[in-house]
């Protein structure tokens, strides 16, 4: 598929949808990496600019009855499936309004009415979460699917072997997306995988792998759609590897001794999704320059609201400690 090709085959309305779910994670991402800078974000923070083109290629294919599993590195995940920003904010900076009323914070953001099931602060811990879903799916003749992200070190987890070999047995309505930034925190793949493509693996379960560009968004939105598509007609589960950077270090403070000099800045000046894909669909003319300026300037106002609120905002209550944590039946 050319570059053109691929950029017309979604209308107008559908790229800037696109466009707009990648600015703003990435606005959401750089911001967050100023903020906790000033000490005021409790907990762990693990960002996710520079993979913004899987979260968008992906979601773009569910809808709200369809489900996602989280990593530790889930803010792009829960925006790109339509989880509320400012909420988000709320969550992060531990405040009563959040997504989980301050519970859950950065790693364990979660918005089940939006079909996101959590990020994840166990490696490798979404697969057979999705697992159980597809099962459900399968079990009550619905049409959900149920797409998990992992990372390049949580597929060598067991719980993402054997989740696909389940999946597999099963014929499951999953996808398995690994989104390999080449290290495992500070552990490169080479030193610890042998092996190119950790797609190949699917071959020993019987389901169709594939390697794609996790910069280039449209490469991602056709291999998910394939893949979404055929788990939704009961054709079974799916291994999608999106080779991809990060911009940022495994958490925030991070001090990245492990990457080679200028590692990060010629990625951000080659291989930058939001430059990548502005670059396709205005040198198309599928879209104005204007149109994208324009929902830049939406975002960082989206953005910048959120903060100052969730600054403002009221802290959880003592009495409220233990609610959420057992379910009543």
């Amino acid at each position: 598929m050319t570059e053109v090709a691929g950029a017309r085959e979604l209308g107008k309305e559908q790229l800037l949808d696109a466009y707009r779910v990648m600015r703003t994670i990435r606005e959401f991402e750089e911001r967050l990496h100023t903020e906790f800078a000033t000490g005021e974000i409790p907990g762990f923070v693990h960002l996710y600019a520079g993979e913004e083109a899987i979260a968008a290629g992906v979601m773009a294919h569910l809808d709200g009855e369809d489900y996602i599993a989280s990593t530790h590195r889930g803010h792009g995940h829960a925006i790109a499936k339509g989880c509320d920003p400012k909420a988000m904010m709320f969550e992060i900076y531990g405040k009563q309004e959040g997504l989980c009323h301050g519970k859950g914070g950065s790693m364990h953001i979660a918005d089940l009415d939006k079909g996101m099931l959590g990020a994840n602060g166990i490696v490798g811990g979404g697969p057979p979460l999705v697992c159980g879903v597809g099962l459900s799916a399968k079990t009550r003749g619905t049409k959900q699917v149920a797409v998990s992200f992992t990372g390049d070190g949580g597929a060598n987890q067991g719980t993402f072997l054997e989740s696909l070999n389940l999946a597999s047995a099963w014929d499951l309505p999953v996808v398995f997306v690994v989104e390999n930034n080449g290290y495992a925190e500070a552990t490169a793949q080479a030193f610890s995988s042998k092996g190119i493509d950790i797609a190949k693996r699917a071959d020993g379960f019987s389901m169709p792998g594939i390697v794609v560009d996790g910069h280039d968004f449209f490469a991602v939105h056709e291999a998910a759609g394939e893949a979404i598509e055929r788990a939704r007609g009961g054709g079974g589960p799916s291994l999608i590897e999106a080779k991809v950077n990060r911009y940022f270090g495994h958490f925030e403070g991070d001090a990245q001794t492990y990457r080679a000099e200028n590692e990060v800045e010629e990625v951000r000046r080659e291989k930058d999704c939001l430059m990548l894909f502005r670059r396709r669909v205005t040198g198309a003319d599928l879209v104005e320059e204007a149109d994208l300026d324009k929902i830049d300037e939406e975002v960082k106002s989206l953005i910048d609201e959120s903060v100052r609120e969730a600054k403002a905002a009221d802290d959880p209550k003592a009495e409220n400690l233990l609610t959420d944590v057992y379910v009543s039946y």
